[in-house]
């Protein structure tokens, strides 16, 4: 039996976001439910709380909202594809970043990086403007990128310096790894 491989170039991209979107749903409900159990144990009586230190409790960044987006994450990578078309390249890339990002979380700031329902929209569209800048030679400016988020400009700008930092700024991502993550994705 022949494994099944992620054609980068030739798998149609709207195909490529309804995967991620699959992805990244359950990723943010899995840690919804996981912040939800530290909160209730927060709440506990000192003595108690004592006895479960929790080391793992998330780092509020420039990426989390007050409110949840009304806007479903699927809906929401389809109307970037939409208004800011680009490449496999750049979608892929984003699990590529959010894993670099978890990993350097832990050393910059001393606490991890958790992707939930709060973070994930702002994470999105900051990264696929970052990886457009990167990968393709044409890409939109931070204002229409702003506007097809739904966020100022000014916000857009301080998410994206964030997003690098949060990445080394290295955004490099061999072929091998996009293959890998997308070959993970199927």
């Amino acid at each position: 039996m022949i494994p099944v491989t992620f054609d980068l170039a030739k798998y149609p991209t709207v195909d490529t976001i309804r995967l991620l979107a699959s992805l990244l749903e359950r990723m943010t409900i899995a840690n919804d439910l996981l912040n939800k159990t530290q909160q209730q144990q927060q709440q506990q009586p000192t003595s108690q709380r004592r006895a479960s230190l929790q080391t793992t409790t998330p780092a509020y960044t420039r990426f989390h909202a007050r409110l949840v987006p009304s806007i479903d994450i699927y809906s929401y990578l389809s109307r970037i594809l939409k208004y800011c078309p680009c490449a496999n390249e750049c979608f892929l890339s984003l699990l590529v970043y959010f894993d670099r990002m978890s990993k350097n979380s832990l050393a910059l700031n001393g606490k991890p990086f958790t992707i939930d329902s709060f973070n994930i929209h702002r994470l999105i569209i900051s990264g696929v403007m970052v990886s457009s800048k990167f990968f393709s030679d044409v890409f939109y400016t931070n204002t229409r990128y702003a506007k097809v988020g739904g966020l100022p400009v000014s916000e857009l700008n301080s998410l994206e310096l964030e997003f690098l930092k949060l990445n080394s700024f290295n955004l490099t991502v061999s072929i091998c790894e996009l293959q890998k993550y997308g070959d993970q994705l199927l």
